[in-house]
């Protein structure tokens, strides 16, 4: 008899058959969003009371315990004509949303969405939002940033790609093709140029280090001090999801037949990467390191979602395969629950407490099975 995953002890799923493109908690945690390729956004709240939860054993270990009650069914709402294709928390509460249809939307905690901005006949390729409360969104060449008594549009050389907002909120990265622009509402613009076309973009947790993903099938990093650039190639595939570990030591990345991760104590200690986890006849798609352990949740192209640590070949099933790539993974910000959604719009979350990885004895066990 075949070990349950723990999405099936621990978590829930739905399938709303539309794409799922982005996933995102809200600000303190309570609510999942999930933007969708057919113009929706699903909204599931995370506080399930009578949900599945681990017991201690008398002899030891703990003990998973069935949900008592099915966990809160997300909500459908309508944001786009067309389809969402970027999503962030916003720090007001609830979440932005772009589409192609123009239109930025704000997905309150309570209330009826609202159109912030209409852009008609363009696309919003991206959003970011900063814990200081700066709303960005990008229309191809030009990112307009938000707050509360002040606006500014920002003209870029290229189509913007991917926003980023550092942790402290002091520093935007946007990119584009020839490298990453950094705007500041405090100090003056500054340009990191690089060849190539720049897909997706990370910043380490201290700022120090800024990292994007290239279609060249490479990385490349600068230093954001002195501008210092960092190489980091080899790929077979595109690597166009990129997360840093809560300590900054390294930076686990999509593009290859298992999570790649590259050394940042100090950067260009080695130069070669350390791969993680299983190997699979389909490549990572997505990758997401918690935010308090050295662990990376990796989701794979034929749906398979599972837990690794960096330098080990093995790895924690949470999800088996099917329902196509995942296209998105998220912690919660305490880390004790993961989120995720795939291609064909299987979307979920399910529970990972601290005590399910300090008691072995009880926990499901590692395995070192190729994914088929």
């Amino acid at each position: 008899m075949s070990t349950p995953l723990l999405l099936d002890m621990l978590g829930v799923r739905w399938d709303l058959g539309a794409p799922v493109v982005a996933v995102a908690w809200d600000v303190d945690d309570g609510a999942i969003a999930f933007a969708l390729g057919d113009g929706h956004l699903a909204v599931a709240k995370a506080r399930w009371s009578r949900g599945p939860r681990l017991e201690p054993r008398s002899g030891g270990g703990v003990a998973v315990v069935a949900a008592e009650e099915p966990a809160p069914q997300p909500l459908r709402i309508a944001c786009h004509a067309g389809s969402c294709l970027s999503l962030a928390a916003d720090a007001s509460g609830g979440f932005i949303t772009g589409g192609d249809d123009g239109r930025v939307v704000h997905v309150p905690d309570i209330g009826e969405p609202t159109i912030v901005s209409h852009k008609p006949g363009a696309w919003i390729d991206a959003v970011a939002c900063s814990r200081t409360g700066v709303r960005a969104h990008s229309c191809g060449k030009r990112v307009y940033c938000v707050a509360a008594d002040r606006g500014e549009v920002i003209e870029m050389p290229a189509p913007v790609t991917a926003l980023a907002f550092a942790a402290d909120g002091r520093w935007l990265a946007m990119a584009h093709s020839g490298g990453v622009t950094l705007w500041s509402d405090a100090d003056a613009s500054r340009r990191f140029v690089w060849h190539g076309y720049h897909r997706a973009v990370a910043w380490s947790p201290d700022g120090r280090y800024l990292v994007t993903g290239m279609q060249e099938n490479g990385l490349h990093g600068w230093r954001v001090a002195d501008g210092g650039d960092i190489e980091m190639g080899g790929y077979p595939g595109q690597p166009l999801s990129l997360s840093f570990a809560h300590d900054g030591r390294y930076l686990a990345t999509s593009g290859g037949a298992r999570p790649v991760c590259w050394g940042f104590d100090p950067p260009g200690a080695t130069d070669r990467p350390v791969e993680c986890g299983i190997a699979s006849k389909t490549p990572v798609s997505c990758v997401s390191c918690h935010p308090k352990q050295s662990l990376i949740a990796a989701g794979y192209h034929n749906g398979a979602v599972l837990l690794c640590q960096p330098g080990r070949d093995e790895g924690l099933f949470i999800k088996g395969s099917g329902g196509g790539a995942v296209n998105a993974l998220a912690w919660s910000s305490d880390g004790s629950r993961l989120a995720f959604g795939t291609q064909d719009g299987v979307f979920g979350w399910l529970l990972l407490p601290e005590a399910l990885f300090h008691s072995r004895a009880n926990a499901p066990q590692p395995s070192r099975e190729t994914i088929a």
